[in-house]
């Protein structure tokens, strides 16, 4: 498979998801459930279908097995989202990792690798992690 040299603005959004996904060794069935809920859900995927979800999912595996795949996709995820949309893929990666009930250092680890890549604002960033918190706390 060649090497993947440009994403587009929602192919960069899955991405994103799949990066934190995997982090801790592999997707699991919640994690790809929520995936698929943002893609069915969110006006930023408004004309992406199912067959375009699984594309992108694909995609962004191979460029993570690829050597440097990590920094390669960071660059391609960048490249594709205009500073609000960095947010909105901030936002999505944190719903991935919220999908668990229970964030593992690899997801941790690698929600922070997405912020700095992103170049998010600290501020910016906590605000959305709390906003995810918020949205995914139990009742007891």
């Amino acid at each position: 498979m060649p090497r993947l040299t440009k994403l587009d603005p929602q192919e960069a959004l899955v991405c994103t998801m799949v990066l934190v996904a995997a982090a801790d060794g592999g997707m699991t069935d919640r994690e790809i459930a929520v995936m698929a809920g943002q893609v069915q859900t969110l006006p930023a995927f408004r004309d992406f279908s199912s067959e375009q979800l699984a594309e992108a999912t694909d995609a962004a595996v191979a460029l993570l097995n690829e050597e440097d795949g990590l920094r390669h996709a960071a660059k391609l995820i960048n490249a594709a989202l205009a500073p609000p949309l960095r947010e909105t893929a901030y936002a999505l990666a944190c719903e991935v990792v919220a999908a668990d009930s229970s964030a593992r250092q690899g997801e941790l680890q690698m929600l922070e690798f997405v912020r700095d890549a992103l170049h998010l604002d600290p501020l910016v960033a906590s605000a959305i992690e709390r906003g995810v918190r918020a949205r995914h706390r139990p009742v007891v």
